[in-house]
């Protein structure tokens, strides 16, 4: 048996790294370039800039992108990702369907070599959702 080759945790998480790499840019520059927004309203309302308004006003306007902006999209990707992962009905209807028409093209193409294979596959597989709709034929 061949040993599977162990990857580098930089390489097996990369596409986390490089989300997390990008939250970070974005974040600093949004905390950045707020500073300088902060003290031209500042300067333009005669007050001074101070770091305890300007925190208080970025702490609010980060949490308020990350409600609309970063929540949304994290159930919206995240939960509609894990939803499919469970096996809800709506992601089941895709692959049987998929899966039956595939049966029927390969009864089509030979019908002999097509049902052997057919049974093959579903004794490889068993035991899958997708076998339920096909074991009465």
């Amino acid at each position: 048996m061949i040993e599977p080759k162990s990857q580098s945790i930089w390489r097996a998480s990369s596409y986390v790294w490089i989300t997390f790499a990008f939250f970070m840019l974005s974040i600093v520059g949004h905390w950045i370039f707020g500073w300088f927004s902060y003290v031209d309203e500042q300067s333009a309302l005669g007050q001074p800039a101070d770091s305890g308004g300007y925190i208080i006003e970025m702490s609010r306007d980060t949490l308020e992108n990350w409600q609309s902006e970063f929540l949304q999209l994290l159930w919206q990707v995240g939960g509609l990702a894990f939803l499919l992962f469970v096996g809800s009905p709506q992601s089941k209807e895709g692959s049987d369907r998929i899966e039956a028409q595939l049966d029927e093209l390969l009864k089509l193409a030979n019908r002999k070599k097509g049902a052997a294979l057919i049974k093959e596959l579903d004794e490889q597989y068993g035991g899958r959702h997708t076998d339920e709709p096909h074991q009465h034929k």
